[in-house]
């Protein structure tokens, strides 16, 4: 017998206090039948332990399908607490079709020093630090002002974002040894904003944001012999085209849409 989306719902509902989310996504851009939705339930809970806050979750898979076991995406669990003017946090998210390893976030921010330090790892027979990374903000003459430096550890690669906001032009550098890129935001006005993106490997892109009503928007990114992605998001629904582009011309489209329904 086939587990329906419904059935999954209600397990979740009655076995935690925290109400579940339906996500419904159109699969590869096929809208033929049920077999092109892939619809999907995350739900979260909390509470607190002592001086920690205690949250976590799981993602599942709400198509009909008689493997239950199937179902089940991803399980996570975080911990929270404050530590001398530091607020600490860490977080393990595991796939919950291979347990054998887990994700894991560490964060420390400190308000008063505006600097917040980050860590991923993985965890399973061994531990491995993935990537480090600091965050250090200030203000200058009226603007809002972050310097980012990060450092894979996996691949050995170091780069730094800088980022530059004064409410209007928002301004974000990302160089390494090798590369360097730059995006300028222009908010135009109340409905309008332009942000092109120049690379110092020759590549472009231009993004263009309008804002239709106070929960709606259309974004079109242009790469230019590459593709052109449009995002309309409407309230809870979002829907995302991406068009590949050689030269002018367009090879077809590949469409999703997705509608979040609370419950």
């Amino acid at each position: 017998m086939k587990l329906s989306a419904i059935a999954l719902l209600s397990i979740i509902g009655v076995a935690a206090a925290g109400k579940p989310q339906l996500s419904i996504s159109v699969r590869d851009g096929n809208f033929d039948g049920l077999d092109g939705l892939d619809p999907t339930v995350s739900w979260e809970s909390g509470n607190q332990a002592g001086d920690v806050d205690l949250t976590y979750g799981i993602e599942a898979a709400a198509r009909p399908t008689a493997d239950i076991a199937s179902l089940p995406r991803s399980i996570w669990g975080k911990a929270s607490t404050d530590v001398s003017g530091w607020g600490v946090s860490a977080r393990a998210e595991v796939d919950a079709q291979d347990m054998s390893s887990a994700d894991i976030q560490v964060n420390a921010d400190n308000e008063d020093a505006d600097l917040s330090l980050r860590m991923t790892a993985s965890a399973g027979k061994d531990f491995n630090i993935r990537s480090v990374e600091a965050t250090k903000g200030f203000d200058s003459g009226g603007a809002r002002v972050t310097v980012n430096p990060r450092y894979n550890v996996e691949t050995e690669e170091a780069d730094v974002v800088v980022n530059y906001n004064n409410g209007n032009t928002d301004v974000k550098l990302t160089a390494s040894a090798d590369a360097q890129e730059v995006t300028v935001s222009q908010r135009i006005d109340d409905d309008n904003r332009v942000a092109p993106t120049v690379s110092s490997s020759g590549d472009l892109s231009l993004e263009w944001e309008r804002r239709l009503t106070d929960d709606s928007s259309l974004t079109a990114t242009l790469k230019p012999n590459d593709s052109l992605d449009v995002e309309w998001k409407d309230s809870d629904w979002t829907a995302n085209v991406n068009m590949p582009m050689d030269g002018t011309n367009i090879n077809g489209a590949n469409v999703s849409i997705k509608r979040d329904v609370n419950f």
